[in-house]
């Protein structure tokens, strides 16, 4: 084996290609032509001397060989990422990349604000903020953070607590002038409710009491929407009434543009989560990011701090 072949780009460019399974995604992805990907792949072949994938027209899969040294390259990779970490820590300017999935609506009202007070605080640190609802492997697409809402499969990332996100029914006061204010749950059959279509089961609503007790009652109405800023435009509008998060209204409550409906009930509070891919917890600038945002977003109205686990006797 030729070691001058092997070098950290040519790792790094096979190590993106085994996780995405696509050469013109990680072309894309490095800010490489198609055929230096190709070539980095060649080469490393050629180094040490086993093919490391396998192409056909639809995919690309690594082959036996290929998986073992995926490992260790991985390994390496870190380890050097880790090694710049701290040299750069002894001038206390952490510096690099970090790349953050995020939930839209959330990203959008609140988790920006405060990459942007992160970035002020860290400037040599870049941030690729990217927002989807969508539940994206996080290896696969380069993510080192990601911000989600909703319960969480079962899965080999990091996981840290952010809290519970507490929800409420709104509508805006023109709705109600007009259509009038419902007392008890059952009273919502007969109201515009605005749906999120890309939630199942939101035909039916399930409220807490707040003496206790649990009601489904049917939600219907003429508007869906698949966003939670569409949502809250659609509220803040006057077109119906809807379950939503307290951060995504919380301005439009103060400024009496929406009113709280059926205070006594509320719909389940949804888990906030942070997921980090395990290799990347180690690297300083991820870790500086994950303690700063999760001090911000325990200060965002409606997000409830996890209760400390109890002691195991």
């Amino acid at each position: 084996m030729d070691k001058s072949e092997v070098s950290l780009e040519r790792m790094r460019s096979f190590v993106r290609v085994a996780e995405r399974g696509s050469l013109s995604a990680v072309a894309r992805e490095l800010g490489f032509g198609q055929s230096t990907v190709t070539r980095h792949i060649r080469e490393l072949e050629h180094a040490v001397g086993v093919p490391l994938l396998t192409r056909t027209t639809r995919s690309v899969t690594m082959t036996d060989e290929g998986r073992r040294y995926y490992a260790d390259c991985v390994q390496i990779l870190r380890l050097v990422e880790q090694a710049g970490d701290e040299a750069r820590s002894t001038r206390g300017a952490p510096a690099g990349m970090v790349r953050i999935s995020c939930t839209a609506a959330f990203g959008v009202r609140h988790v920006s604000r405060f990459i942007f007070a992160f970035q002020d605080r860290y400037p040599d640190v870049s941030v690729d903020l990217s927002l989807t609802d969508e539940r994206i492997d996080l290896v696969r697409e380069g993510v080192d953070v990601a911000l989600r809402l909703g319960p969480l499969a079962e899965s080999s990332m990091k996981l840290k607590s952010l809290g519970l996100s507490r929800r409420m029914l709104v509508a805006a006061p023109d709705y109600l002038a007009e259509h009038g204010r419902p007392a008890r749950p059952q009273d919502l059959a007969s109201h515009q409710g605005i749906r999120m279509s890309n939630i199942a089961g939101s035909d039916v609503l399930v409220l807490q009491g707040r003496r206790g007790g649990r009601h489904e009652v049917p939600f219907a109405g003429r508007l869906r929407v698949d966003h939670g800023l569409a949502a809250r435009e659609a509220l803040a509008a006057g077109r119906g009434i809807g379950p939503t998060h307290l951060w995504l209204v919380d301005d439009l409550l103060a400024a009496g543009r929406l009113e709280r409906v059926l205070a006594d009930y509320s719909p389940p509070p949804v888990p906030l989560n942070m997921l980090i891919v395990p290799e990347r917890s180690g690297v300083a600038r991820v870790r500086l990011l994950v303690d700063f945002l999760a001090e911000q977003i325990a200060q965002i109205p409606g997000i409830e701090r996890p209760q400390p686990r109890g002691r195991q006797s």
